[in-house]
């Protein structure tokens, strides 16, 4: 193994990363920093951690961005793009050339890509599309088709869209305005994209509730979705367990996984849009959680128990077994002790 492919594998570094360029890109704000470790090593759908406010600031945790694009100018450089909303993010937007940032990535699971040519649509909402670019051009790569369906409140908050109409084999365009492109949002013209682009395979990046519908439109073509989730992030290395979400595996048992490493890439139709911002009752650890075969077991050894104390005196059965201890029936949330158990909204994404 060559020097450069071992140096790949090796995972994610921390860099000291001169910044290049800030510029304005309508409503947000696109920076370049040289970090040639970074862009050796990204594959499309990962992500850097940034610190923010200097060494002698307040604000501890680090800012995670989707990287949009990485280029071998300067010996390599990575560009994400962020909305100046916070503290934190209002500091970056200060930034000017020749400043120096702290710089960890990339980090995360990327996009997986299909093995033969496939018809995929990428979906991305207001800078959520950011990271779909660099994954066009991966896909391209393996000569599959890319259709684009982007999407946002207003004109000036869609990013890419020259950009997607210029190398996407479509581009469709909506504005909740209508200020560019079709009035509505993606999920109003999704199903005619789907049948005009025959499409095979989605990927989606943007807010939740767009990737949640995103989803439940696809799976009624039984397409499959590999949705960037957006989670508030402030370690970005899997310590804090702040972007936590309720995640089905293939063995069909729900586990609370960290967006970070273990995402944020996800097969839509395995994510519990519905539970996010809760531990479902039913999942892997939550109070009163025990093995299907063992819940099984029991239940059938107390009807079975019930069952011989209504032949004996007489009494119903169907009171000897109540709810699983912790759970809120039929609820799909936590029981009792619900509050506790929800999450504080993170400190680190997108402020």
């Amino acid at each position: 193994m060559t020097n450069t492919a071992s140096e790949m594998e090796a995972g994610p570094v921390q860099v000291r990363g001169t910044v290049l360029t800030v510029r304005r890109v309508d409503a947000y704000y696109a920076m370049t920093v040289v970090a040639p470790g970074v862009a050796a090593r990204f594959r499309p759908g990962q992500f850097v951690a940034v610190a923010v406010g200097g060494p002698d600031s307040s604000m501890l945790l680090r800012r995670a961005f989707s990287i949009h694009d990485v280029r071998p100018d300067h010996g390599g450089t990575v560009e994400f793009v962020f909305a100046a909303r916070g503290r934190g993010t209002r500091w970056l937007a200060g930034c000017r050339a020749r400043d120096v940032l702290d710089v960890t990535g990339p980090l995360g699971r990327p996009f997986p890509v299909p093995r033969h040519p496939a018809s995929c649509l990428l979906i991305g909402g207001g800078y959520g599309s950011a990271p779909l670019f660099s994954l066009a051009g991966r896909l391209r790569e393996r000569r599959c088709s890319v259709d684009f369906l982007l999407g946002a409140a207003t004109g000036d908050r869609v990013f890419g869209a020259l950009t997607a109409r210029r190398t996407g084999r479509t581009a469709m365009i909506t504005t909740e305005d209508g200020s560019l492109g079709t009035r509505g949002i993606v999920t109003d013209v999704l199903s005619q994209v789907i049948h005009e682009a025959r499409t095979d395979v989605i990927y989606a990046c943007g807010p939740m509730p767009m990737l949640r519908q995103v989803t439940a439109l696809a799976g009624g073509y039984d397409i499959p979705v590999q949705a960037l989730v957006e989670e508030s992030m402030a370690c970005g290395i899997g310590v804090c367990m702040t972007c936590v979400l309720p995640v089905a595996g293939s063995d069909g048992i729900t586990r609370m996984v960290r967006s970070c490493v273990d995402g944020p890439v996800f097969r839509g139709d395995q994510v519990r849009w519905d539970d996010i911002g809760t531990i479902p009752f039913d999942a892997f650890g939550a109070p009163g959680w025990e093995p299907r075969s063992q819940h099984r077991a029991g239940m059938a050894g107390a009807a079975a128990t019930g069952a011989g104390q209504a032949a004996g005196n007489g009494t119903g059965a169907a009171s000897a077994n109540g709810p699983v201890p912790g759970s809120s029936a039929g609820s799909g949330r936590s029981g009792p002790g619900e509050a506790a158990q929800r999450r504080s909204p993170g400190a680190g994404h997108g402020d």
